[in-house]
């Protein structure tokens, strides 16, 4: 979900450290099937399927804080439906108005199978993480409610994600996102990665292109905690299909186990998402299968990015990232030093940013065409052609 939850209270002790890895649910997962998906903000409205499960009793009044004086009862009739702004292959992402307050947000509709107890456990979790939150780089939650199994998750509503961000500079405008830009998200995304595993022990586990959205002014990290968690008790990361952004060592079925991975997962994932905002393509060939996945991460040779027109600090940091041994990969703390983000550190860097963020969004507001859910390398071209 979207950036740093803004703190509803703030409480006047160290920074507690909550349990918030994914639950072990009951239910039976749904695999999923084929590509993951881009939530992509052109689709139709899609119905909302509800749960058929026996166990599901609404947990349909939740508690929306919007801020420390504005807190509300709610319910999904108090919510009125702006429209569509995102899909992906689990559920979808409304524009909402809360009525009484007249506040707009974003809902994200989970289909669930997760039973009352796990529901209410993820309500808790969620609570304490809105009053802990002071990070500005993770979207604000402002509650949350089960109606009819499917969880509904209110939060703060960005200008765009990132993927359609960098769609719209590469693809439609033709043109390309400049490097002092580029560190700009690296950095604000590096720092909200790091804040929830310090504050929380939480793995992102699913950072992509989506999944960073976009203001005038800044950069925020969603979908982690009680929204990772509906994920996984749905496709269990093991056999979720061809999800475009795991490391090696999350496919490879020699090297994965159950608890097989931490934070170096994502900083791969991380460098996939960088390498592509950096080129405008996702870096591997189309999967036609999981074995056509297996074949290109794990047997393949080591993706390098090479474009000539950026630096070789931001070079060296996505080369590093995509590092197939994860035992030589890096965890936050020391990306978080590497010259290319120490560069976006700078005082004027924030300032020249929101400029730029600023125009793309103006240009993106008035833009009517769809983008493509991949825009995947021309055959016989390698990313160090592209020097737009």
């Amino acid at each position: 979900m979207d950036d740093v939850f803004s703190s509803c209270f703030r409480l006047n002790k160290p920074s507690a450290k909550f349990n918030l890895k994914p639950l072990d649910f009951d239910a039976t997962a749904n695999s999923s099937k084929g590509k993951q998906h881009s939530e992509s903000p052109n689709v139709n409205p899609i119905p909302r399927q509800v749960s058929s499960a026996s166990s599901h009793r609404d947990l349909s009044t939740g508690k929306l804080h919007l801020s420390d004086s504005k807190v509300y009862k709610f319910t999904p009739n108090d919510l009125i439906d702006r429209g569509v702004i995102g899909e992906g292959n689990f559920g979808i992402v409304c524009k909402m108005e809360h009525e009484k307050s007249g506040t707009l947000m974003a809902v994200k509709r989970i289909r669930s199978t997760v039973d009352e107890r796990c529901q209410k456990q993820m309500l808790n979790e969620l609570d304490i993480v809105m009053r802990e939150n002071t990070s500005p780089h993770i979207v604000q939650f402002y509650g949350a409610l089960f109606k009819e199994g499917d969880c509904w998750i209110c939060m703060e509503l960005m200008d765009t994600s990132l993927d359609r961000f960098y769609k719209f500079v590469y693809h439609k405008r033709h043109q390309s996102i400049p490097e002092s830009v580029l560190a700009f998200i690296t950095l604000a995304t590096l720092q909200a990665l790091d804040y929830i595993k310090s504050t929380w022990q939480i793995i992102h586990r699913d950072v992509k292109p989506s999944n960073i959205l976009v203001s005038r002014s800044t950069i925020k990290l969603c979908d982690f905690g009680i929204s990772g968690q509906l994920i996984d008790s749905i496709a269990k990361t093991r056999d979720a299909g061809c999800r475009p952004y795991l490391p090696p060592e999350r496919i490879d079925p020699l090297r994965a186990t159950k608890d097989g991975y931490d934070v170096r997962s994502d900083v791969w994932s991380l460098g996939i998402t960088i390498y592509e905002i950096a080129t405008g393509y996702f870096p591997f060939r189309e999967w036609t299968s999981v074995f056509d996945q297996l074949q290109q991460i794990v047997e393949g040779p080591p993706l390098r990015l090479t474009v000539d027109r950026l630096s070789d600090n931001c070079k060296d940091f996505v080369n590093t990232c995509l590092n197939k041994d994860e035992n030589q990969r890096p965890k936050y703390k020391k990306l978080l030093e590497h010259p290319f983000v120490c560069k976006a550190k700078e005082s004027k860097q924030a300032e020249n940013t929101a400029a730029y963020l600023s125009e793309i969004i103006d240009g993106l507001s008035e833009n009517t065409d769809t983008f493509e859910m991949y825009y995947y390398l021309p055959p016989n071209a390698s990313a160090s052609s592209n020097n737009r």
